[in-house]
């Protein structure tokens, strides 16, 4: 089939609208439209059908839950908690496990779904981080998906309170800890959240009024926004033959990326209606009703509110008194501190390596996280930054499952806290570096052929073959970083007005660090002015001359 003809089934179908809507030019063209089959790309539509089973599932939950804090006495089927007081809630919640057909599994496929929709997004956006794929024009995008997460968790927070179980009220004494700890604000919105003191009569129909409406709805918001940016940018794509800035190389919406997406969402709800059914998570009903007077050993939170938990097992008991107020830094900091972090790092990033390298170009060919080798680490030193905190939010359990002193975990925790994204940078760096030369090997020396050749001197040698074309063209997708010298100077030697201050100076340093070709496929001595944005920073807008 020529590239200019039509499918029958997208024309009759255009036809149909166009004669009834006038929408035919518009499916034509948007069927046609090309989506890049590389597997990377599938991660975000794990949590885009993950969403989906959150709102079909929560949907089904919404009939049945009671979201009241109302004190009953349990006469349900679950025998050992029979004659309990507890909440409308819990009842509500050991009702739809116990005593609604499909209940439980609706429950267990809800909380999966969640899990699922935190942790597809995070791989997401580690994909779109690794390659690069936040540089212009997708900034926006980048920062909506830094929304969506930060809601994400939000939202995970607020659906894993409802029940008012032990667990989860454990969960939320820590929320109101936290909250309560906040200067000026603290004893107010704590208040205003439980309805009086703690724990008060509101604080689920608030937290049900937020899981289910406010916070879904700006979700769905933004999802929305992110694939229609996404459709009016086109698609990044990893560098290969015949891939250019200027074009997409792929299989079209309808009917190949249709019928791909279409199996891809029946694969993510078979694996979670499979973990629903087999896999149980939460047993509420072994957990029994919340009371503050109540503790539940061992109890752990989510794994994405995991960080946040080893924060504050961390933290050493640290506070200030002054004028009569105490600022609990022991509380304030491993809960706003990590997230700020990782949150504002994140959405600050692509402005900051703009900065850095002057690159204001637009880029449409994703690049291999080994050939930016300073981002890719600095990626690296977060998530290890997060995986230890993660980590030691459960330093109880490592203490007694290996015998180990629980406070040598703590002091332990402290110290790879600092050194262990320092030494993740520093190895991670020097990977990459040793992928370049492999592939500038590669290209300047060939493959093993695995054929053993005799030399007229008695040598013996392989014989090497050039690469796969596919696999030369991806490697040759590489460009030199962008940077910027700040060593440019007028015809008095004075250098450009923005460069000139000790602000200026310090652009200069980290440009010339982070940018430049660090191991050249071509294998030329390494030389960062190859990559310097024409040899000139007045490339930058940014920096009047």
């Amino acid at each position: 089939m020529s590239s200019g003809t039509v499918p029958k089934p997208i024309a009759s179908t255009s036809s149909f609208i166009d004669d009834r809507l006038g929408a035919g030019n518009f499916l034509k063209r948007n069927l046609r439209k090309i989506f890049p089959d590389h597997w990377s790309f599938l991660l975000g539509e794990i949590a885009l059908y993950s969403f989906v089973i959150l709102l079909l599932t929560g949907t089904f939950l919404t009939f049945f839950f009671k979201p009241s804090m109302g004190e009953v006495v349990y006469d349900g089927s679950y025998a050992p908690l029979k004659g309990v007081m507890m909440s409308e809630a819990y009842a509500s919640s050991l009702s739809i496990s116990f005593d609604v057909r499909g209940g439980l599994l609706m429950r267990q496929m809800h909380h999966w779904a969640a899990l699922l929709f935190v942790a597809g997004m995070m791989v997401h956006m580690l994909r779109v981080f690794f390659t690069g794929a936040y540089r212009k024009p997708r900034e926006l995008n980048w920062l909506i998906g830094v929304g969506l997460l930060t809601l994400a968790l939000f939202e995970g927070l607020t659906g894993y309170s409802l029940p008012d179980d032990l667990l989860s009220g454990a969960g939320l004494r820590i929320t109101e800890g936290v909250m309560i700890s906040l200067p000026l604000v603290g004893t107010w919105i704590t208040f205003f959240l439980f309805g009086g003191e703690y724990p008060g009569e509101d604080v689920v129909a608030r937290f049900y009024s937020l899981h289910i409406l406010l916070i879904p709805g700006i979700l769905l918001a933004l999802i929305t926004a992110h694939l229609m940016l996404m459709w009016v940018q086109k698609h990044t794509q990893m560098p290969g033959k015949g891939r250019t800035n200027t074009n997409v190389v792929g299989a079209p919406l309808y009917p190949a990326f249709m019928a791909k997406s279409g199996a891809y969402f029946m694969f993510t709800f078979g694996a979670i209606a499979l973990l629903g059914t087999f896999a149980q998570i939460n047993p509420i009903w072994l957990f029994g009703p919340y009371s503050p007077a109540d503790i539940s050993a061992g109890s752990q939170p989510d794994f994405y509110m995991g960080f946040l938990e080893g924060s504050l097992r961390l933290m050493p008991a640290w506070e200030i008194n002054f004028l009569g107020f105490t600022l609990p830094l022991s509380v304030l900091i491993p809960a706003l501190v990590p997230m700020g972090i990782i949150m504002t790092g994140l959405a600050l990033y692509p402005f900051i390596e703009q900065w850095v390298t002057g690159d204001r170009s637009e880029h449409h060919i994703a690049e291999r996280p080994r050939n930016n080798p300073h981002r890719t680490s600095i990626g690296i030193s977060a998530v290890t930054f997060y995986g230890i905190l993660w980590l030691l939010g459960a330093n109880d359990e490592i203490a007694a499952f290996f015998h180990v002193s629980l406070n040598w975990t703590t002091y332990v925790g402290r110290v790879l806290i600092f050194a262990g994204p320092a030494l993740a940078y520093f190895v991670t760096y020097r990977m990459c570096l040793g992928l370049q030369r492999s592939d500038a090997a590669v290209i300047g020396h060939g493959v093993e052929s695995g054929v053993i050749k005799r030399l007229p001197s008695g040598e013996y040698i392989e014989v090497h073959v050039p690469p796969n074309e596919a696999i030369e063209a991806h490697m040759r997708g590489k460009t030199a970083i962008p940077m910027i010298t700040g060593t440019d100077v007028d015809g008095d030697g004075i250098p450009p007005k923005g460069m000139r201050g000790p602000l200026g100076k310090l652009r200069a340093k980290l440009s010339k660090a982070y940018g430049g070709e660090k191991i050249p496929l071509d294998g030329e001595h390494p030389h960062e002015e190859h990559a310097a944005v024409g040899s000139d920073v007045k490339k930058d807008k940014s920096l009047p001359s």
